[in-house]
C-alpha cells in the first residue's frame, strides 16, 4: 500500500520545506541557488539526497555517520547537458543510447544522454511493502527525435529504513524500430585507502581483467602503463586499495562472469580497514558485464568498485564492434535494478563470507 505525491517544479523554493513526513522519514524540498532541485530524505540512521529532474540522480547518502559518496571539485551540483558538467554524484543512470567514454569515432557525451536528462515528471511514493516503510522517487522522462528513436525512460530510487538504497530503471521502446541499448548503473563510492574488494569472480588475468586502451581523458606517466601491464599480469594487486598514488590516473578493470547465489543475485564489497563497508548486489541476467574505476587523484577520487552494465564502458563504435550494444525491440520494456549502500561490520563479515562462499564455489 503507498500513496503517490506528484512533485511539480513549483513546489521547490529556495528554503527546505516538508513534502512528507512519517514515523521513518522526514521528506523535504528546496531549490538550490543555481537553480536545481533537490530532495534530502531523513532516514533512522542516515540521509539522502536526490535531484529529481536532473536525471533522477543520487547526489549524496550518509549512513551512520559515515559518507558513501565520492570526493570531487564540485560541493554542489551545477546546471549540466552533460555528466562531467557536474561530476560529483553518489550515482547516476550512465546511457541510454549510448554509454562510456566516446571513442575517436563516436559523437556522444560521455556517458550517454541520460545521466543529466530534464525529467518531464517526477513523483514521491511513500508506503510500505513486504520489506518494510519506504520513500520512493519516480517520474518519467521521453526522449524522441523526429526520424530517430523515442522511448520512455521510468527511473527510481527506493530509500528503506536500513542503509541501502535501490535503484531501478526501465527503458520502452516507443519507436516502431528496434532501438539500441546500453546501460550501466554508476556508483561512485569514496575512495577508501587500505580498503578490500570482494568480489564473486577470482582474482586471475582471465577474470579481473585491467582495460589496456588509455581513453582521451587521461595522461599516461610510465608509472600508471607499468601498473597496468602488472595488474594486466597479476590482478590480484588491486583487490587491496593501498599505496593511493598508484590510482591516479584512473584504472579500470572488467571482471567477468561474476558468481550469483540461489536468487540469482551477485554481489561485490569494499571493505574498510574499521570493518565495515560498501555493498553492491544485482542481477547478471539483466546486467551481463561488470566494470570497476579506482581514481585517487587531486580533485576527484572514488571507488567504483562495481559497474553493473549490459556493456563496457569504450563507447558505442567499441563495443557495437564487440557485439556488446543491446537491441530492444519496437514496444519492449527492459528493466533494471541495483540495491546498494553501507554495512555495518556484522554485515561486511557475513557478505564478505557470502561472496567468497559463491567465488569458491563457482570455481570448484
Amino acid at each position: 500500500m503507498s500513496v503517490i505525491i506528484p512533485l511539480s517544479r513549483e513546489r521547490f523554493g529556495p528554503a527546505p520545506s516538508v513534502l512528507a513526513k512519517t514515523d521513518s522519514f522526514t521528506v523535504t524540498g528546496w531549490r538550490t541557488a543555481l537553480g536545481i532541485e533537490m530532495i534530502g530524505v531523513d532516514t533512522p540512521r542516515g540521509r539522502v539526497e536526490m535531484l529529481p529532474y536532473m536525471g533522477q540522480m543520487l547526489w549524496d547518502a550518509v549512513f551512520d555517520g559515515v559518507r558513501l559518496t565520492m570526493d570531487s571539485a564540485f560541493p554542489e551540483p551545477r546546471p549540466a547537458q552533460v555528466i562531467v558538467e557536474t561530476y560529483g554524484c553518489l550515482a547516476y543512470h550512465s546511457g541510454l543510447l549510448r554509454n562510456g567514454c566516446p571513442g575517436p569515432q563516436d559523437d556522444h557525451p560521455l556517458h550517454g544522454e541520460m545521466a543529466c536528462a530534464t525529467m518531464d515528471a517526477a513523483h514521491l511514493e511513500i508506503g510500505e511493502d513486504g520489506q518494510g516503510a519506504f520513500v520512493r522517487l519516480g517520474g518519467h522522462v521521453d526522449y524522441i527525435r523526429g526520424f530517430g528513436p523515442h522511448y520512455r525512460a521510468m527511473p527510481s530510487i527506493t530509500v528503506r529504513e536500513n542503509t541501502l538504497i535501490e535503484m531501478a530503471m526501465a527503458v520502452e521502446n516507443r519507436s516502431a524500430l528496434p532501438m539500441d541499448l546500453m546501460y550501466m548503473c554508476h556508483v561512485n563510492f569514496a575512495f577508501v585507502e587500505d580498503g578490500r574488494i570482494h568480489q564473486g569472480a577470482p582474482f586471475t588475468p582471465d577474470r579481473t581483467r585491467v582495460r589496456r586502451d588509455v581513453p582521451a581523458h587521461v595522461q599516461p606517466t610510465k608509472a600508471y602503463t607499468d601498473f597496468i601491464e602488472r595488474l594486466a599480469e597479476a590482478p590480484e594487486d588491486s583487490a587491496t586499495l593501498d599505496a593511493p598514488e598508484k590510482w591516479n590516473p584512473e584504472q579500470v578493470l572488467y571482471i567477468e562472469r561474476p558468481a550469483a547465489d540461489a536468487s540469482g543475485e551477485s554481489h561485490a564489497l569494499l571493505e574498510r580497514p574499521a570493518g565495515d563497508g560498501f555493498s553492491m548486489s544485482w542481477r547478471p541476467a539483466q546486467f551481463d558485464h561488470l566494470a570497476r574505476w579506482i581514481l585517487n587523484g587531486e580533485d576527484a577520487s572514488v571507488a567504483a568498485f562495481a559497474l553493473p552494465s549490459t556493456c563496457e564502458p569504450e563507447g558505442y563504435t567499441a563495443e557495437k564492434a564487440k557485439g556488446n550494444v543491446r537491441s530492444l525491440a519496437a514496444g519492449e520494456t527492459a528493466h533494471f535494478a541495483t540495491r546498494f549502500g553501507y554495512t555495518d561490520k556484522a554485515e561486511t563479515t557475513a557478505l564478505a563470507k557470502t561472496i567468497s562462499d559463491l567465488t569458491e564455489k563457482e570455481n570448484a
